[in-house]
C-alpha cells in the first residue's frame, strides 16, 4: 500500500468521524492502544464534574444523587453488547487480575474437588498464569501450561477443572476460536474462563454465543478508559446462585446497609463486587463508552472488527515489502488475529532499541521481550488512520536502513518496556 492508497482508504472509512473524539498530540502515530489507550477528549470534564460537583459538592449525597452507587452495574451494562451479554450480567470491579481470582475459585469450587487441574498457555499474559497457579495451590491442584495452542485438546480430560485462556494473546496477537474452545472443554466436564484485556472493544465477543462460564477484561486498553482503569467481570447466568466467589466484600452482600455480622451473596452478578467502586476511575470509563455509544451509529462491531482486519493486513502487506527482513509473527490469517501486529527482527538487531528509535521519531507501539522478542503494534479502529499505518512502516525502514537503532540512548532501558 502506498500512501496515496492509504488516503482513500481514509477517507472512504465510516468510522472516520470518531477520530474526533479523542486528544492526539499532532504529529503522533499511536499503535499502542493494545497496550494503553488514547484518552477520549471529554474524559477531563467528565473527571472533573465528578471532583469538583459530584465529590465537592455533593460528598457523600453523590452515593444517591450522583448515581454512584449504581455506577458498576450501569458501566457493566454499557459494555455488555460489545461482549455479547445481557444487561444486568457484567459487572465493572477491581482489575482484571483481582477478577480473574475471584472466577478461578468459582469455578474451581464448582467442581467440587473432583478435578484439580487449571489449563492454559505457558505464553499467556503472565499475571493470569501467576494467579491461576495460586487459585491452583489453594484447591490442592496444579496450572498445568502448553506450548502451542493445538496441545490443548489432549489436556481436556477428567483431571481438567478448567480451561483458562486469554482470547487474543499478548505477545502473538493469536485469536482462540472461543465456541470451539469452550466446547471442547465442556464436553469434557470442564469450565471455560476467558480474559478478554486484549479483545474487548477491538474484536467480535459472544459470550452467551459461545456458552462460556466466565469471563474478565480490561478497561484500559481498547475500551480507552485510561491508566489503572476498573475492569470487568462476567459470569453465565446458568452459574448465579450457585458458584461464590471468595472476596465476600460487603458490596457483594445481598443487603449491604443492612450490616449484619453474616455475609449472604447478592443475587447475580453482584456478588462479583467487593469493596468500595473506584469513582474516579468510573467516570473516566464512563466517558470512553461514549464513543462506543457514537460507533453503534456507524455500524457497531461489524464495522470495528471489518477496519481493524483492513489496518492490519495494510500493516502486514506493507511490512513485507518494504521491510523485508522483519517477520510476521502473527497469523496471517485474519480470522486467527485480534487487532494487533507482533514483528520480529534477525538476531544482531536489537528490538527493544529499534521500538525507542521508533518512538524517538514519534511512533508509539511497544517491546515484549522473550523468545523471540518482539515489536507489538496495536490497531484501534475508532483513530487509526490507514496513512499512519504506511507512515509507520517507513519510520521502521528508516530506523534500520539508517541504523539509528544503534544510538547508546535508545538501548537504555527503563522500567517499563
Amino acid at each position: 500500500m502506498n500512501r496515496d492508497q492509504a488516503l482513500a482508504l481514509d477517507a472512504a472509512d465510516p468510522l472516520a468521524p470518531l477520530r474526533a473524539h479523542f486528544h492526539l498530540p499532532e504529529g503522533l502515530i499511536y499503535l499502542d492502544g493494545n497496550s494503553l489507550g488514547v484518552m477520549p477528549k471529554h474524559a477531563p470534564a467528565r473527571v472533573a464534574r465528578a471532583v469538583e460537583q459530584e465529590w465537592g459538592e455533593g460528598l457523600i449525597r453523590s452515593w444517591n444523587d450522583a448515581g454512584w452507587i449504581d455506577q458498576p452495574r450501569r458501566l457493566g451494562d454499557r459494555i455488555a453488547p460489545w461482549i455479547g451479554a445481557r444487561p444486568g450480567e457484567v459487572l465493572v470491579a477491581d482489575s482484571t487480575s483481582v477478577n480473574l481470582y475471584k472466577v478461578l475459585h468459582a469455578a474451581m469450587q464448582l467442581q467440587q474437588g473432583q478435578r484439580l487441574r487449571i489449563v492454559s498457555e505457558r505464553s499467556n499474559f503472565p499475571t493470569d498464569n501467576y494467579v491461576a497457579q495460586s487459585v491452583a495451590r489453594a484447591h490442592g491442584g496444579e496450572l498445568v501450561l502448553v506450548d502451542a495452542p493445538e496441545e490443548i485438546p489432549a489436556l481436556l480430560d477428567e483431571r481438567c477443572a478448567v480451561l483458562m485462556l486469554t482470547h487474543v494473546n499478548y505477545r502473538s496477537g493469536r485469536m482462540h476460536d472461543m465456541p470451539l474452545l469452550t466446547r471442547w472443554a465442556q464436553q469434557a466436564g470442564c469450565l471455560a474462563v476467558w480474559d478478554l484485556a486484549h479483545s474487548a472493544g477491538a474484536v467480535p465477543v459472544d459470550l452467551l454465543g459461545s456458552a462460556a462460564d466466565f469471563a474478565v477484561g480490561c478497561g484500559y486498553k481498547y475500551l480507552n478508559g485510561g491508566p489503572g482503569a476498573p475492569a470487568f467481570v462476567w459470569v453465565h447466568p446458568r452459574h448465579h446462585g450457585q458458584a461464590f466467589q471468595p472476596l465476600s466484600g460487603w458490596l457483594g452482600h445481598a443487603k449491604p446497609f443492612a450490616f449484619t455480622p453474616d455475609y449472604q451473596p447478592a443475587a447475580g452478578i453482584q456478588q462479583y463486587q467487593c469493596g468500595t467502586p473506584p469513582i474516579l476511575g468510573l467516570a473516566a470509563l464512563d466517558a470512553a463508552l461514549d464513543v462506543f455509544d457514537a460507533a453503534t451509529k456507524l455500524g457497531g462491531m461489524a464495522a470495528v472488527r471489518a477496519k481493524s482486519v483492513q489496518l492490519c493486513e495494510a500493516f502486514i502487506e506493507t511490512v513485507l515489502q518494504r521491510v523485508p527482513e522483519a517477520a510476521i509473527e502473527s497469523p496471517r490469517v485474519a480470522a486467527q488475529r485480534g487487532s494487533q501486529v507482533s514483528l520480529s527482527l534477525p538476531e544482531g538487531i536489537d528490538a527493544y532499541a529499534v521500538m525507542q528509535a521508533l518512538i524517538h521519531r514519534g511512533v508509539i507501539g511497544d517491546f515484549r521481550d522473550g523468545t523471540p522478542p518482539l515489536l507489538r503494534f496495536g490497531f484501534t479502529p475508532l483513530y487509526t488512520r490507514f496513512a499512519e499505518v504506511v507512515d509507520a512502516v517507513e519510520h521502521l525502514r528508516a530506523v534500520l536502513n539508517t541504523g539509528q537503532w544503534r544510538e547508546p540512548p535508545f538501548a537504555a532501558r527503563g522500567a517499563v518496556t
